[in-house]
């Protein structure tokens, strides 16, 4: 039998402290129940393989994708090391805010090194490993984190001492064992059901690009004479429509944002990169931080931008996400994001946003992208990229039509995203309950 309480808030340590405690339940720090970031020696060979973890492998609120491996003597300095057993918590903003973290398992050979910007900590002694786990992505340690980071803006982190001086309600380790078994089974029924949402949600999604590409591509008249576009991921096109680079069809050059690192500040411009681009608009609660009127004055000199832009990402995990621009309020972009100002006379703004989402239009992009540390296309490559153009007077009516069929996906899309959302509120919820002893298990 479990009763769960209602979801714990807090603002403060007096909250936690005034949490009611089971009998049985302790209150330790964790300096005196873990290792953290301790170096360790590692028992390989220079050419065996560990896994390499980039921060974008980790997930919010659990797990690591382990799709990347490099041999020991390829891993220069300046990364960071932990093994299968260790938890590890994102430092820096907005990562740890995001509930970054894991327990590290199945690593290649044990071992993995991966961004510095994480904290490793080992359990060492009265502690559970996968107890540890869930409390450290429990509401609890995260918002109490989140008041001790230090520094500005999105350069903001949670220090080592943090950590070392959180204090762990902590049950004896046959109830903390039976507690991280509970959250296994529990958080794994609740994944499941997240997992088959968003297939939903990705179904849906296709289903969205299918319509898309073909009305940028194709038309709305299907007995429309067709010609060979002479681009083999366009395909066939309507025969009155021309095919020409986009460059041809903006009213300036494609740009981007500085190239370097503005300081941030409390108040003051907001700013944007590629996180602030979530389904299809520009998220400002997503934003890197605010800059000075100074700084957004000098960078405008070079963009400054106007409602009607159209942003593409290009560089990062999400190269190729698009956004227009619906706002007249002030802003400005960093470098990860291209803006794209379409020439009225040629082109409307919301041909180009869903010629840009097409599936066509992707897969023109995942050919011209390229590979450093991360994917990235050039605003060059962009400029060069053919788009199908139909007729001035044709390009809004296939934009309407767009929007008004994707409408009737929206409204479907909406409600299946809110039930993702309140799963995960009661996964969180159920969490941070059960690490601090507010949840009774038979």
């Amino acid at each position: 039998m479990t009763s769960i309480s209602s979801t714990i808030r807090l603002g403060g340590m007096g909250l936690f402290h005034s949490l009611p405690r089971p009998n049985g339940w302790t209150n330790r720090r964790l300096r005196f129940l873990t290792r953290i970031n301790k170096s360790q020696s590692i028992p390989l060979a220079p050419d065996d393989e560990v896994s390499f973890v980039p921060m974008e492998t980790i997930g919010e609120n659990g797990g690591i994708r382990l799709d990347q491996a490099k041999e020991l003597v390829e891993i220069g300095d300046g990364y960071t090391y932990f093994a299968d057993g260790d938890v590890v918590v994102a430092k820096i903003t907005p990562c740890f805010e995001n509930g970054k973290g894991a327990f590290a398992q199945g690593l290649k050979n044990g071992i993995a090194f991966g961004t510095t910007e994480l904290h490793v900590i080992r359990s060492a002694k009265d502690i559970n490993e996968r107890f540890l786990f869930y409390l450290s992505i429990s509401e609890l340690f995260r918002k109490l984190g989140e008041g001790a980071m230090y520094g500005a803006g999105g350069q903001k982190r949670v220090p080592e001492q943090f950590i070392k001086d959180f204090v762990a309600p902590l049950p004896p380790v046959s109830q903390q064992q039976k507690i991280a078994a509970f959250l296994d089974r529990k958080t794994a029924e609740i994944d499941t059901l997240i997992a088959k949402k968003r297939r939903l949600l990705d179904l849906l999604a296709d289903k969205r690009t299918a319509l898309i590409t073909r009305a940028v591509t194709k038309g709305l008249n299907p007995d429309a004479p067709m010609k060979d576009s002479g681009i083999e991921w366009l395909g066939e096109i309507p025969a009155h429509w021309d095919v020409m680079a986009v460059k041809f069809v903006l009213a300036m050059p494609i740009t981007d944002g500085p190239h370097e690192t503005p300081d941030l500040v409390v108040e003051g411009i907001p700013f944007l990169s590629a996180e602030a681009i979530n389904n299809d608009a520009l998220d400002f609660s997503k934003k890197r931080g605010f800059i000075s009127e100074e700084d957004d004055a000098r960078f405008s000199r070079k963009y400054s931008p106007k409602c009607g832009d159209i942003y593409i990402v290009k560089s990062g995990a999400t190269t190729g996400k698009v956004a227009r621009v619906e706002t007249n309020d002030r802003f400005n972009i960093w470098s990860p994001l291209a803006a794209l100002r379409p020439n009225k006379s040629k082109m409307s703004t919301n041909f180009l946003f869903y010629f840009a989402k097409s599936k066509s239009f992707h897969s023109a992009i995942e050919l011209g992208w390229n590979y450093g540390t991360q994917q990235n296309i050039g605003m060059g490559v962009l400029s060069n990229l053919d788009i199908a153009v139909p007729p001035i007077g044709e390009l809004e009516r296939i934009a309407r039509f767009v929007e008004t069929n994707l409408d009737k996906t929206g409204d479907v899309m909406g409600k299946v995203e809110m039930a993702i959302e309140k799963l995960e509120e009661y996964r969180s919820a159920l969490i941070t309950n059960a690490v601090t002893g507010q949840i009774k298990l038979a």
